[in-house]
């Protein structure tokens, strides 16, 4: 069984920063894309970043020199670290891992990242 979970989330004031974990069970993060996505209240969730199997990267243009997103293969985990946070970032983040060659997706539960004075 697939599992993934996320910790690290909270309340920030703005410009401060929050790093975001997202351990796996059941798979292998090194055998797909790993990605995190957001969903603000009221709004549709959100492609955030991605990484992939061979280390390629893409970042929503809203958080490109802001967020950056790891992934240590020998913990199995993906992180997002977040910097020079904004109000508009205010959303409940979740892990993503979409498996190689295969349609299925798998989603944590989430996390509330609260960026506010």
């Amino acid at each position: 069984q697939v599992q993934l979970v996320e910790s690290g989330g909270g309340l920030v004031q703005p410009g401060g920063s929050l790093r975001l974990s997202c351990a796996a069970s059941g798979i292998r993060i090194s055998t797909g894309t790993m990605g995190w996505y957001r969903q603000a209240p009221g709004k549709q969730r959100e492609f955030v970043t991605t990484i992939t199997s061979s280390g390629n990267i893409n970042y929503a243009d809203s958080v490109k020199g802001r967020f950056t997103i790891s992934r240590d293969n020998a913990k199995n985990t993906v992180s997002l670290q977040m910097n020079s946070l904004k109000p508009e970032d205010t959303a409940v983040y979740y892990c993503n891992m979409r498996p190689i060659d295969t349609m299925d997706s798998y989603w944590g539960q989430g996390t509330q990242v609260t960026v506010s004075s």
